[in-house]
């Protein structure tokens, strides 16, 4: 046990001081009504007061007084509490065919909806990144539990340019990898990809696929379209699933569409988490105040109860 202010338990030598000088008092009473009486009338004069029993409250109020002083002192104590280890990753595709609108109101907005659902499920000690990709793949946001700041990333996604699937998808399991610890299994991860799936530059995507069955990180797909989108400023957008689904089952995912999109919870639960613990410190002062007042109550009632007064 440590203390927050140890200087304080300076104030144990005042309760040792106060603990001798009352022994001392006590060794100084003189023979009292005793020394004024015959030996037949001092049963009568001088009743013999009990011994230990009359010690006994101011025993107990030297305890509570030590118990206030540590209280002071502001005790702590180590303790290991769990921490929740699993990372989910969503890798979100902002290209200039998300922007068809067979998916109302159109393939980026589902993709965030789909985001969001998930942000809302999973429990709030699972750590969740964000990773977007169109030409190019970026990190939006590295692995945390603050939800906010994950849904503000995505809500500033503009659909434009190319779609570069593995480029993204590698960037993704670049983020949900994390070291395992000494004798331990890496901890647990997941990526959800959400794109209408048809590549046009960058990594070969079936292979990133490979490369996260081999790290152990499932890549859950959500196809965001149907076959064949209208774009607003003309011409089409296809889905390509049969990739997406290729993806899912190489890395060990599930594939989903737009329209199922609200079973994400699942990626969770397939998931699962690992707990390991951190030390932390926590005060323990109501402990130490509570057992003085606990001490104060029991040092009156014995008092009260035994002589009819408060020491």
């Amino acid at each position: 046990m440590t203390f927050a202010s140890p200087y304080m338990l300076l104030g144990l030598l005042v309760i040792a001081a106060a603990v001798v000088l009352y022994v001392v008092a006590q060794r100084r009473r003189g023979p009292g009504a005793e020394a004024f009486a015959s030996a037949a009338l001092v049963p009568a004069v001088a009743p013999r007061r009990p011994r230990w029993r009359r010690h006994l409250p101011a025993a107990i109020y030297a305890l509570a007084g030590a118990a206030l002083v540590i209280a002071v002192a502001k005790p702590q104590k180590t303790v290991a509490v769990p921490v929740e280890q699993a990372t989910i990753v969503l890798v979100t595709d902002h290209s200039r065919s998300m922007q068809a609108t067979d998916v109302s109101p159109n393939r980026l907005v589902a993709a965030r909806s789909a985001a969001d659902r998930l942000l809302s499920q999973v429990p709030k000690g699972v750590r969740v990144g964000a990773v977007a990709f169109n030409q190019r793949a970026r990190v939006l946001q590295a692995p945390t539990t603050d939800r906010t700041a994950v849904h503000d990333a995505l809500a500033a996604l503009t659909a434009q340019g190319g779609t570069a699937t593995g480029e993204g998808l590698y960037l993704g399991l670049a983020s949900a990898k994390r070291p395992a610890l000494p004798g331990q299994k890496p901890p647990p991860a997941a990526i959800v990809l959400l794109t209408d799936g048809k590549a046009s530059n960058g990594r070969d995507v079936l292979q990133v696929a490979q490369e996260a069955k081999k790290a152990g990180i499932p890549v859950h797909t959500v196809a965001l379209g149907t076959q064949s989108g209208s774009l607003p400023n003309g011409g089409t957008a296809t889905t390509d699933t049969d990739t997406l689904r290729q993806i899912a089952a190489i890395s060990g995912g599930k594939f989903r569409t737009a329209a199922d999109a609200d079973q994400l919870r699942a990626v969770y639960d397939e998931l699962g988490s690992r707990l390991s613990t951190k030390h932390v410190r926590r005060q323990v002062t109501s402990t130490a105040a509570g057992g003085a007042l606990l001490l104060l109550l029991a040092g009156a009632g014995f008092s009260l109860f035994s002589f009819g007064r408060l020491p």
